[in-house]
């Protein structure tokens, strides 16, 4: 078994044939088929099913594949900060939510180190992908959050993943809506008066990531329900439908994308705590302390 066909699993199992996943990798469709067997017979496990129809993956081989993904990332960390023309530069790695009291932090950091060289990077993404990349090393310290509706389910994926949790604050829930919205003048709303508007979610991509929504409210059933990924996509689909999105009620005039939401406080009671996330006893580079140092500054417990 190499790093190689590591890669070729992957690579097939996102494709729809051999041919298809050979001419991504830029190996010929006999080399890869080749090595895949070579490694099915390696490990006496059969990873995928082919037919006339096309290839998928066997019961053993979508276990398998949990374990591949795991080592090429580990590889690919490994290659990238010992083997690129890049080793020698300062790296500092942040997975986040959708908060901008996260980025805010991260560019203090690079503000008040200016190291000489550095690749820094900040992943805002889906709750599953911060627990992960810092779970996986991708990331040195990760922002989550959690509601009632499934606080216990975070909690037993950090104890899964062996991750720490430090709250920093916990945010009553508020609806953001354009300045322009028949509603925006008020200083309270039910969820209830927003039915006949369509309601903006950050898109978690599967149903079975439904209990790691990042948003309040989310058992509630909305009416209207329009799914984005982006947050610039997000703030113009509000402006434009007199939609609306649910958050911690954290807007900075300062921020260019905001101006023109504003925030209403709702009725209803779904508080999120929202937090930091580090490997179990792992020590922090540099630059994680001073980007925890910089989150320290909005703790309010």
């Amino acid at each position: 078994m190499n790093i190689n066909q590591l890669k070729y699993v992957l690579a097939v199992a996102a494709s729809s044939s051999m041919r298809e996943a050979s001419t991504k990798l830029y190996v010929s469709q006999p080399a890869l088929s080749a090595s895949i067997r070579e490694l099915e017979e390696e490990i006496g496990i059969l990873l995928f099913e082919r037919t006339n129809k096309g290839i998928s993956l066997t019961d053993a081989g979508r276990e398998f594949l949990s374990y591949a993904k795991k080592v090429a990332q580990q590889y690919e960390i490994l290659e990238e900060r010992y083997l690129s023309r890049d080793s020698d530069k300062e790296r500092f790695s942040v997975s986040t939510q959708h908060y901008n009291f996260a980025i805010k932090a991260f560019t203090n950091v690079i503000r008040k180190t200016n190291p000489d060289k550095f690749i820094f990077s900040i992943h805002e993404t889906k709750t599953k992908e911060v627990l992960e990349d810092v779970r996986n090393f991708k990331s040195e310290v990760g922002i989550v959050s959690f509601s009632g509706f499934n606080e216990a389910l975070i909690k037993k994926i950090l104890r899964d993943y062996q991750l720490d949790f430090t709250p920093l604050m916990r945010r009553e829930t508020y609806v953001y809506v354009w300045k322009n919205h028949p509603f925006a003048e008020k200083n309270e709303i039910s969820i209830d008066e927003m039915l006949d508007y369509p309601c903006v979610s950050f898109d978690q991509s599967d149903d079975s990531n439904f209990y790691l929504a990042e948003e309040a409210m989310a058992d509630y059933t909305f009416h209207k329900m329009i799914k984005s990924d982006d947050r610039a996509t997000s703030m113009e689909i509000i402006a434009e439908l007199n939609a609306y999105s649910i958050g911690s009620g954290m807007l900075t005039e300062a921020d260019a994308i905001l101006q023109g939401l504003v925030a209403i406080k709702m009725k209803e009671e779904d508080p999120i705590t929202i937090g930091y996330i580090t490997r179990k006893g792992s020590t922090l580079s540099l630059y994680g302390k001073r980007y925890v140092a910089e989150l320290m500054k909005y703790q309010e417990f």
